[in-house]
């Protein structure tokens, strides 16, 4: 059996090498038509900042290791240019030699992933106008620095790359500017979670220009002016475009195969095509969200290596299933970890689910052991059925195996409520005797019993202020002094059942405190005096956090550029 794969990195190389693994006999050839057959693509910005210090870091295999030990013809520099399904071969332009040939095979794989989205804009394709995608472009970026040493940059999108750029750009000392038109960073966040993403960048000095729309870019004064509508242009060094991805397509498309959303290839289960004997993975195809069953592109590197194994399960006679992409992510912002899996609270109620969620904000491990840190977490499910659509969570230690457990339980499906149930690992420099996991199961446990009520930050503004409810904050004098919402007056929990008298019965009461413990205590004690109460999901900390981010980006909206 003869196997062609077109491109390599991580769906390509991944099937190469478990074909091998399966079939001694087989003929495998890649082609692949950048000069590197598997590299790091998540590491490229970190070359860039100088935290990856040397290049031959970046590459995973080379040709020559990968035939060493697998015996695949890893064929770079060579592009693909055209597919002919009904004579099962594909036309080969050899990029160093302009040589062109025909190569022949039994099954084909695509593996193209997905190219920079290039807005059509004037002034796309200036010198100092990058994208970065693949090795190539990091060291053309890493080049220009090292030669030119810029002072500034605008970064266009705010995704995992603009991200990860911002900070390796300022770790080099370089003023940042990322603008985007949505009013957020990470759209695989809900607008409150975002919040904690967007004060840790402007700790560090990064601009944002949020709900900006860039029109065009012009040369001057030696940089590049950024042009946006309606406000004045931001002028830099250089710039940046990370505003997405787009399958790369258009052999597909040429050859007649079936198309989805923006022009991504259509797989069943199995990475099959429409046409026979040609399989698809990577960022090119598109699938099926695990948790809303929806049509989805999520271009990560996870997904992938998964499809790419299943593929060469299949070529080979096999029948493996691709069960769905649940969008586990994981970043690391300046100081920050910020995780997620499955759909956010936003994208739910798009899809047409009932969504509700609780906002905690645990100890990333015993608090009577040194060093402990506050994470965020929402923990996102379905109305009525208690079933587990999503979680994120942002803080320092212990993110990323909150998020795989939560993620595990959704893969297991598993309800929100059975999060009570897991046994976790415990020990007091890792975690509490209650993890943070077990505590989103208890409070959604509380909630699905009538223990208690809460209201979310969206229902503070509409609460009534005319006297008809009783607005409670829980906290300590001093915490109130600090900052509080207006209109809520102060009695701290420990004082609530001596100063009930002043609690007017009747009357719902609303708490808040300072992360929704101790008012949930104070909901507990009023309601065994008979009061209906409702506990604010996610206290004053997450309030504060939220509205503060929000007034900042809409002066930004007003006046152009993100304060302080």
């Amino acid at each position: 059996m003869k196997v062609v794969i077109i491109g390599g990195v991580a769906g390509g190389a991944t099937a190469a090498a478990r074909l091998r693994r399966l079939n001694e006999q087989a003929e495998i050839t890649v082609f692949e038509r950048s000069g590197y057959i598997s590299y790091a693509n998540c590491g490229l910005p970190y070359y860039i900042g100088g935290v990856i210090e040397d290049p031959a870091a970046l590459t995973l295999q080379t040709p020559e290791s990968f035939f060493a030990r697998f015996r695949v013809n890893m064929r770079v520099r060579h592009e693909v240019t055209a597919l002919h399904p009904e004579r099962k071969t594909v036309s080969v332009r050899n990029l160093e030699t302009g040589e062109e040939f025909e190569e022949p095979y039994d099954k084909l794989l695509l593996s193209p992933g997905a190219k920079p989205t290039q807005p059509r804009l004037p002034g796309v394709g200036l010198e100092k106008l990058f994208t970065l995608r693949t090795v190539e472009d990091t060291f053309r970026i890493k080049d220009y620095i090292d030669a030119h040493h810029p002072k500034s940059a605008v970064l266009a999108g705010g995704g995992f790359i603009g991200l990860e750029l911002a900070e390796n750009l300022r770790e080099l000392g370089m003023e940042v500017t990322i603008v985007q038109r949505p009013k957020q960073l990470m759209n695989p966040f809900d607008p409150d979670m975002a919040a904690f993403l967007h004060a840790e960048v402007r700790s560090h000095g990064v601009q944002l220009a949020l709900g900006q729309t860039v029109e065009s870019f012009e040369e001057r004064d030696g940089g590049v002016d950024v042009l946006l509508k309606d406000r004045a242009p931001l002028h830099a060094d250089m710039v940046v475009l990370a505003i997405g991805v787009t399958p790369d397509t258009a052999l597909a498309k040429e050859a007649g195969l079936e198309l989805g959303i923006k022009g991504s290839i259509l797989v069943n289960d199995r990475m099959e095509t429409d046409l026979p004997d040609i399989y698809a993975v990577g960022d090119a195809v598109q699938v099926k969200h695990a948790v809303t069953g929806q049509d989805v592109l999520l271009s990560l590197a996870g997904p992938a290596n998964k499809q790419g194994r299943i593929a060469a399960d299949n070529i080979l006679g096999g029948d493996s299933r691709y069960l769905g992409s649940q969008g586990s992510s994981v970043l690391k912002v300046f100081g920050l970890t910020a995780a997620v899996t499955g759909v956010n609270e936003t994208n739910a109620r798009k899809a047409g689910l009932d969504p509700d969620a609780v906002v905690l904000s645990p100890m990333s491990h015993a608090g009577y052991y040194p060093s402990g840190k506050l994470m965020t977490m929402k923990v996102v499910f379905e109305k009525g059925t208690y079933r587990l659509l999503g979680a994120q969570i942002v803080g320092y230690e212990g993110v990323d195996k909150r998020i795989d457990v939560l993620a595990t339980a959704i893969h297991a499906g598993l309800t929100a409520i059975q999060l009570k149930d897991l046994d976790l690992a415990y020990a007091p420099p890792y975690s509490s005797a209650k993890d943070p996991v077990n505590m989103a199961g208890f409070m959604i446990e509380n909630l699905a019993k009538g223990v208690v009520r809460q209201f979310r930050l969206e229902d503070v503004e509409a609460l009534p202020r005319d006297g008809s409810v009783t607005l409670l904050d829980a906290r300590t004098p001093q915490e109130y002094a600090g900052g509080h919402i207006e209109d809520f007056r102060n009695v701290p929990v420990d004082e609530l059942r001596d100063r009930l008298d002043e609690i007017e019965p009747g009357k719902p009461v609303y708490v808040i405190c300072q992360s929704g413990l101790r008012s949930y205590i104070a909901c507990r004690i009023l309601a065994g005096h008979g009061y209906e109460t409702y506990n604010f999901s996610g206290g004053f900390r997450f309030y504060d956090a939220v509205t503060h981010d929000r007034r900042l980006i809409e002066s930004a909206t007003a006046c152009g550029m993100d304060g302080k």
